[in-house]
């Protein structure tokens, strides 16, 4: 069955569609091995096993969905009726909600079957994941490193082999920066396309998706979880073809901008500068053309963005203090999320409008940059993995966390603010075994692109037959 652990969802669907695996066995497998590994790096805040085998067991051999029987994870901050949603803190106890997603029903209409909820940091704050409420999870190529977060337990699972990939979300680079430090695939949709109901209205940074080994499971993903759902007040129009099928085709020669840049004038290590320079030889051997180049961004966009953020999280704790029934005690949520909770309440609600009427003007001036370009290609973080303890949200000095914070991914979080497609792949690995990635950022609603150039990129340098050394 170990067999099974790095092979992609399209061929487990395959093998069970054959008649060589049953559902039940693809379960049994998933569930041995998060037994086995996972005490080793912490990703599951749930492991629902009794209820994943009897939905594994309701499914017939002529079953005619694409996935049925394939295990799947759920981060824990997104509803599955009966499994525990925590946000990563302890201030909302064991919650347990009696609806699930529009995302999970969609996963589960493909025939996936949900083995549990992954873990994440206090209420998505950070681009690692240690929350105080049940410590750190840990990156399987180097178990002293961060996974990335906030989808960090998603990434963990998937980079280990304890199933083919898991369900995340994004609101500031929380798929593409965990995908960075654990050598998978990260696409953040474009803004609309996958429905975030039926709790949550529009989101003006938030995005949900996958994280997997391969493109072409990105892809599959993308034409499950897209889609309008009833009362949905936006949303991406459908495209013109699945994303599967676009992606078989190739993007044509594209003019890419590559730039170091990134508002906070952060220097990237040697590592990450030699992997966007190796990702630029790789696209002009691809017969793209590569120029220098990108968009001006204002260094103020970061406190924007915060003040743009904290109240989302505000929201995640108010939330957590309606079950609670009280206030956090000084115990029930870290110092950092007191810090940003407390920017939230200081804020008016004019200075939040105010905030995201700027940034949608920086979006507006982003945006037109592509005009001349197809494809922008930047680092996803300015550092290797962290190593655990340098970034847990509960330093003496919240507000210099978020600083450091910024400096690891000072990449990513633009593309929330614009609401353009971006996607990190692989590139490599460094001497010290660790993955070096790259992010591509697309036009506007053209994730189908980013798909096919980072399908370009696997097929030349195939990246999923590694593995780590668990």
């Amino acid at each position: 069955m170990d067999a099974l652990a790095y092979a992609p969802a399209t061929e487990v669907a395959a093998r069970i569609r054959g008649g060589e695996l049953t559902p039940v066995e693809a379960v049994e497998a998933c569930i041995r091995r998060i037994e086995r590994v996972d005490p080793s790096l912490h990703a599951f805040a749930e492991v629902d096993a009794e209820r994943a085998l009897e939905a594994a067991r309701a499914i017939h051999a002529d079953d005619p969905r694409a996935f049925a029987g394939v295990p799947v994870a759920i981060k824990s901050n997104t509803p599955v009726a009966g499994l525990r949603m925590d946000f990563g803190s302890s201030l909302l106890g064991d919650p347990r909600p009696g609806h699930s997603a529009y995302l999970v029903r969609r996963l589960r209409d493909a025939g996936f079957i949900v083995v549990g909820t992954t873990r994440m940091p206090e209420f998505g704050i950070l681009p690692t994941t240690e929350p105080r409420h049940g410590g750190p999870v840990r990156n399987p190529w180097d178990t002293s490193r961060t996974p990335g977060g906030s989808s960090g337990g998603a990434a963990a699972a998937v980079a280990a082999g304890l199933l083919p990939l898991a369900h995340g979300n994004d609101g500031g680079g929380s798929l593409r920066i965990p995908a960075a430090c654990c050598g998978l695939v990260g696409l953040k949709p474009s803004r609309g396309r996958i429905s975030r109901g039926p709790d949550l209205g529009d989101s003006f940074l938030g995005a949900d998706g996958v994280l997997s080994r391969t493109v072409a499971e990105t892809a599959l993903l993308l034409d499950v979880l897209a889609g309008y759902e009833a009362g949905d007040a936006s949303w991406a129009p459908r495209p013109a073809e699945p994303f599967t099928a676009a992606m078989q085709r190739g993007p044509g020669k594209l003019r890419i901008a590559m730039s170091l840049d990134n508002a906070l004038g952060v220097e990237c290590d040697a590592d990450v500068v030699h992997g966007v320079h190796e990702a630029a030889a790789l696209l002009r051997e691809l017969g793209h053309e590569v120029v220098e180049a990108g968009p001006h961004v204002p260094e103020a966009v970061a406190d924007l963005f915060t003040q743009a953020f904290a109240p989302h999280v505000a929201l995640g704790i108010g939330f957590g203090e309606r079950l609670a029934g009280r206030p956090p005690e000084d115990d029930e949520i870290e110092p950092l999320t007191r810090h940003v909770r407390d920017l939230a309440l200081a804020l008016p609600s004019t200075g939040y409008l105010g905030a995201i009427a700027q940034l949608q003007f920086l979006a507006r001036s982003v945006v037109a940059f592509f005009a001349d370009y197809d494809v922008l290609l930047t680092p996803v973080l300015a550092t290797r993995p962290l190593a655990i303890g340098q970034l847990d949200g509960c330093g003496e000095d919240p507000a210099a966390d978020l600083l450091r914070a910024g400096a690891f991914a000072p990449y990513t979080p633009l593309f929330n603010v614009t609401g353009q497609p971006a996607i990190s792949v692989p590139v490599g690995w460094g001497d010290d075994g660790l993955p070096t990635a790259v992010q591509l950022v697309g036009h506007p609603l053209a994730d189908d692109t980013l798909l096919q150039v980072a399908a370009q990129m696997e097929a030349a340098r195939p990246w999923a037959g590694r593995t780590p050394p668990l």
